[in-house]
């Protein structure tokens, strides 16, 4: 389908990527990641033929439809079939005036409903709700061409992948499968180069004693007794000698296997001790955030219509919503505390807005993260490492930051300003993989009171302990991540009296046992036809 030889690139002087040989065969699904920066966009656009590669070529052997990330004005193409644009659920007629989802959503029925035998998609779950990602997921895997595509979303890429391209360090690595596996596979080889550097220190230990312990007896064997005579001392000084030598031959022979043992490089070691979030725990009421009887509208449009909700203390919610459904404005609501909401006096409100920019260009990273003023240096730049900015880089200023670093300078700032309610809109858009993941772990470690806005159904899963669903403009509360919600949703929707698939599991299994173990042929039947009847009636997926 295309296929590329000796491709290199180059960001001013920085090499983005080198790639020698790579191809793309039909029906192959790559995931392609790496950090910002790394030079994903760019060499997507060299595939579509829209970008030129400092050295080697592309060769492509079939028509592709090519989404951008940030497309520029206008369709871009032909209007989408009515079927695709039904399951995106967007007009045939571009506009101007519409949202960045909606022109997502058209601009992804349009490329797919051309049906080309190669697509290029770049971050096409940017701008999308969840059902928007769901309903591209459910295209994407049906689609039967090949594909490439770059996301962050570490669900989709799990649901859709048969490759994995990571750019790193100025080159690209190929891991077979999707996203999941490619985490093994590197986490086998982190813990290979671990096992291989612990035999290295081992070996280049013993070499070092073995060597020292010879010099050692080399200097000893000069110097001759006191007691002994000139006859003798003749003597011994020529066995010395021959002693001596065997010696220092066996140091040579020593330093010449130390001089061939390969050397390994240490593996980079895991992320500090967790932050100490000591301002986070001290609110003591049950209920930090409650409301009843919210309604709010826009000109004719209802939000809200005698919605209720509470947020307790300590608790983790993902406020789930579809585009437009109120999500950033109950956000505002709370952060300015606004009637007829109540948020606890003790509450001290960390309020994350994306595109808001609270840092000082000409300040450094800790400088910016210090300004918040209720943590030491240790504990600041103890967190900052945790937000992947180690050694040097909390010394950049904020003006050279990229978007993603931005975000993780403003997060951190509101975890050191001693917020223990924290109200995050959108905080994993601009991240990359080790970004998400390192934003993860800092929020799970947060003995706070946590509400957040996101899209990534990965990120939900691993931070939010409840969700809060708007809906209808109304709110309800739902005791579980996301995957608990969907298979709760699965549940709802069976037939009335139709058992779950895990009920029927069970009783599959029991009767397997019992038929195992029988031996009244009678007995036998009578199982055979209930394991049966009771498989007929399993649910399909």
């Amino acid at each position: 389908m295309l296929a590329m030889h000796n491709l290199v690139k180059y960001a001013h002087e920085r090499r983005l990527f080198k790639i020698d040989n790579l191809q793309i065969s039909p029906g192959e699904k790559i995931g392609l990641i790496g950090p910002n920066g790394a030079g994903k966009s760019t060499l997507l656009a060299i595939m579509a033929g829209e970008a030129r590669p400092d050295e080697g070529r592309v060769a492509a052997f079939c028509p592709g439809a090519y989404v951008p990330q940030f497309a520029a004005a206008g369709p871009g193409g032909p209007p989408p079939p009515p079927p695709v644009a039904g399951e995106f659920a967007v007009s045939r007629q571009y506009a101007a005036t519409m949202s960045g989802g909606e022109k997502t959503r058209y601009r992804l029925a349009a490329a797919l409903g051309e049906e080309r035998p190669l697509l290029l998609l770049d971050e096409p779950a940017a701008n999308l709700d969840i059902a928007g990602r769901e309903t591209l997921e459910a295209r994407l895997r049906a689609f039967t061409g090949a594909l490439v595509l770059v996301s962050h979303d570490r669900r989709l890429l799990d649901a859709v992948c048969t490759a994995i391209w990571e750019i790193e360090n100025g080159g690209l690595t190929v891991y077979p499968g999707n996203y999941t596996a490619c985490l093994t596979q590197k986490e086998n080889a982190r813990a290979r180069r671990e096992r291989e550097y612990g035999r290295y220190v081992h070996e280049k230990k013993l070499l070092d004693s073995a060597i020292a312990d010879r010099r050692s007896r080399s200097a000893a064997t000069r110097k001759t007794p006191a007691r002994m005579g000139n006859s003798e001392a003749r003597l011994h000084k020529m066995g010395n000698q021959k002693a001596k030598a065997n010696l220092d031959k066996a140091v040579k022979a020593l330093e010449t296997r130390l001089d061939q043992l390969a050397v390994k490089e240490k593996p980079r070691a895991a992320a500090p001790a967790a932050f100490p979030f000591e301002a986070a725990g001290d609110l003591h009421g049950k209920i930090v955030v409650s409301g009843e009887g919210i309604d709010k509208r826009f000109g004719g449009r209802v939000i809200f219509a005698d919605a209720a909700f509470s947020l307790a203390n300590g608790q983790k919610a993902a406020l789930i919503g579809g585009n437009g459904s109120g999500k950033s404005t109950l956000l505002n609501m709370i952060a300015g505390r606004e009637r007829p909401l109540w948020v606890s006096p003790k509450a001290r409100l960390g309020y994350f807005v994306q595109g808001a920019d609270d840092l000082d260009p000409a300040a450094t990273v800790l400088a910016n993260v210090m300004a918040a003023g209720a943590a030491d240096e240790g504990a600041v730049r103890n967190l900052l490492a945790r937000l992947l900015f180690r050694r040097e880089d909390v010394f950049k200023p904020a003006g050279v930051l990229s978007g993603g670093e931005r975000t993780r300078v403003s997060l951190a700032r509101l975890i050191a300003g001693g917020a223990n309610v924290l109200l995050l809109d959108e905080p994993t858009n601009y991240l990359d993989m080790a970004s998400l993941a390192a934003l993860e772990e800092v929020l799970a470690d947060h003995r706070g009171t946590l509400l957040f806005v996101s899209h990534d159904r990965s990120f939900i899963d691993k931070v939010a302990t409840s969700l809060i669903i708007i809906d209808a403009a109304k709110l309800r509360a739902f005791p579980g991540n996301y995957s608990q919600y969907l298979d709760r949703r699965q549940e709802e929707a069976r037939p009335a009296g139709q058992e779950s698939a895990l009920v029927v599991e069970t009783r599959l299994a029991e009767l397997l046992g019992r038929l195992s173990v029988t031996k009244d042929k009678n007995e036998a039947a009578r199982l055979d036809v209930a394991y049966r009847e009771l498989l007929a009636r399993k649910p399909r997926p």
